[in-house]
């Protein structure tokens, strides 16, 4: 069965290199071709995963040698695939989720003059994303992380002919350089402290390193983390890549490449449990995160960056969950795939409500339209119910075990861990009732267009639709069927570990708690936006809602610190090069130029100006002659 591993990435890969260089006469049928290699893929994964339920133990984990990629004295590097719990958890949801996609896709970019190589570029995210989880080792690990990158650059500027299509993409680009550098220098530390960089060897031999080395490594694993998944610093891209199409959206920011970063560290989580500084930091960031975008969530407008805030806000979640090591990793990854599922359904349901609605993103023109697109409206409501943790749907039970995971750390931080992931629900439940209310709810509130047209809401066709459903079936199933007997528990622990921790209150308390603080969330947004009509321009609001309306300032915080710091460095350093490097240059060379300039006088090619200037030299030697005989 591992023959087939190779053959996971094989199909995506083929299907990206033909539509991307087999040209227009593939225009017809491109579409077809990435969605059947996808569901190729799909197909592929669950044989190998019925295969691995019918083993035990470590005969789950199976691994297959391609050949060395870098043979040389002291370096190997070889192209090989693992394959156990963890990895194919990803390729289900990455193969499964994205197969839907590329189906809603099929109808979302119907009248696009470039869908073919929009399936291209989905084909290629695809085996980009299934090289990364499928490596054994980091250097392959990276090769698919750099590929994800470009896959994302080219999928968020797709509509290139908009300006701020093309910038995002960039900026995308860019943000992501930083959080990959990190990952590279991890990768030279774990060469010269181990030497290898193959998951087995380093992972079993933390022990041998110092842990500075360690923390060393956990840091540059987390700064890569923090890039590919939006996480605080280096979060500023999300937002913005909301310009990409809407399947992007849900592909990229729902299911695979924003939660590569929680693959990564769950997959160092040797790493980090021998780093308890890394690790305290990865706590940290998730939890800073968590808030952060969830405040930004709660003051967008525009449906894809408030569910955009609420993805960032959510894989913080996931990323605190892993900080807190054996104890939350587990629910860390089963928090991905449930968010998987509903995030993508949100998603793909705000594309249906713009496909409707002539684009328009703004939610404040929407109004009512549970009575145009019913379909629609119950999917994106039971992934609302699901992402606010309403009781038995699929996100109550993967939120609930983080909240309980972070009270269980025990002693002072996690009860301040655990208010802040209380905190974050509660305000989960007010931006995504406020998306619920006015998008569906309401009198209607759309207006004419400046061509004086009036959008003519109507439901998607089944080809947006269905996928919809079946996202919509794993929103409410997911969760329970994963806890039923501690099932998800039972498959990651021999991967990831679990430790049950001290936990200072009972579940039942945080099952509780959880719950009151959603109804508190789901009430302040029913009085705010659900009692009265809710005007079509939006009020002033106060300082903190136009500082979360501009994204808590990230962006003018990056504009002063990096883009005129480095501004004013590079000025700086000119400045230096000139005065001081060039002017010693400079001024040697013109001091040694003026002298040359005063000894040529010198030689002015007169006979009687060279008798008397060896008169006085033989008058000199003369003198010193006598002067020396004196003495």
């Amino acid at each position: 069965m591992e023959n087939l591993i190779a053959l996971l990435i094989a199909a995506p890969l083929l299907g990206a290199a033909v539509l991307l260089c087999g040209g227009r006469r593939l225009d017809r049928v491109g579409h077809w071709l990435g969605t059947l290699l996808a569901a190729a893929s799909f197909v592929i994964g669950v044989v190998l995963f019925g295969d691995m339920l019918g083993k035990s133990g470590e005969g789950r984990s199976l691994h297959q040698h391609l050949f060395s990629w870098i043979p040389v004295e002291g370096f190997q590097a070889d192209v090989a695939f693992q394959l156990d719990q963890l990895s194919m958890t990803f390729v289900l949801l990455i193969t499964g989720v994205g197969t839907l996609i590329h189906i809603y896709s099929i109808g979302y970019m119907e009248h696009d003059e470039r869908r073919r190589r929009f399936f291209g570029y989905l084909n290629l995210f695809l085996a980009a994303m299934l090289l990364l989880v499928l490596a054994d080792n980091y250097l392959l690990l990276y090769m698919g992380w750099e590929g994800v990158g470009l896959a994302s650059y080219l999928l968020i500027g797709f509509w290139q002919h908009k300006p701020s299509a093309a910038t995002a993409a960039k900026k995308a680009f860019l943000v992501n350089r930083v959080g990959d550098m990190g990952l590279s220098i991890a990768i030279m530390l774990m060469f010269t402290t181990f030497g290898t960089f193959a998951f087995g060897p380093v992972l079993s031999s933390t022990g041998d390193a110092t842990e500075g080395k360690l923390t060393a490594i956990g840091l540059m694993l987390l700064l890569a983390a923090c890039g590919k998944s939006a996480q605080v610093p280096l979060q500023s891209w999300l937002g913005d890549a909301m310009e990409g199409p809407t399947p992007v959206s849900a592909l990229i920011h729902a299911a695979t490449m924003v939660t590569a970063g929680v693959y990564l560290i769950t997959r160092s989580g040797a790493i980090f449990n021998a780093a308890p500084d890394a690790q305290l930091v990865v706590v940290v960031v998730g939890a800073v995160t968590l808030l952060f975008g969830a405040i930004v969530g709660c003051a967008k407008d525009d449906i894809k960056k408030a569910l955009a805030g609420s993805t960032m806000s959510q894989i913080g979640y996931m990323i605190l969950a892993a900080g807190l090591g054996p104890i939350g990793y587990v629910f860390a990854i089963m928090h991905l795939v449930t968010h998987g599922f509903f995030k993508a359904g949100l998603f793909l349901g705000a594309g249906s409500v713009m496909h409707g609605m002539n684009d328009e993103v703004d939610m404040r023109k929407y109004g009512g339209l549970r009575k145009y697109m019913p379909v629609t409206f119950v999917t994106f409501g039971l992934g609302y119910l699901a992402i606010i943790g309403f009781p038995g749907l699929s996100g109550f039970f993967s939120k609930d075990k983080i909240i309980e995971a972070a009270f269980a750390k025990g002693g002072t931080e996690g009860w301040i861990l655990g208010a802040v992931t209380l905190l974050g629900a509660a305000i989960t439940a007010f931006y995504m009732t406020r998306v619920m209310l006015l998008t569906f709810f309401g009198e209607k509130r759309w207006q004419p267009d400046e061509s004086g047209h009036e959008p003519h809401p109507h439901e998607s066709p089944k080809s947006m639709t269905i996928p919809m459903v079946i996202l919509a079936f794993g929103s409410v199933f997911a969760g329970g069927f994963f806890s039923i007997g501690d099932r998800f528990l039972h498959w990651l622990e021999p991967v990831t570990g679990h430790s049950h921790g001290n936990p200072p209150v009972s579940a039942t308390t945080v099952t509780t708690a959880t719950v009151v603080v959603l109804v508190i969330g789901v009430a302040i947004a029913w009085f705010m936006y659900g009692r009265k009509p809710v005007p079509v321009a939006a009020p002033r609001g106060s300082l903190l809602t136009r500082a979360a309306r501009r994204d808590l300032l990230q962006d003018d915080f990056n504009h002063v610190v990096l883009v005129r710091g480095g501004e004013h460095l590079t000025r700086s350093l000119v400045y230096v090069d000139h005065t001081l490097v060039d002017g010693v240059v400079n001024g040697t060379a013109a001091s040694f130029g003026g002298l040359s300039g005063r000894l040529r006088k010198l030689q002015n090619g007169y006979a009687r100006t060279y008798a008397v200037s060896m008169f006085g030299g033989t008058a000199v030697l003369i003198a010193a002659t006598l002067l020396m005989r004196a003495v």
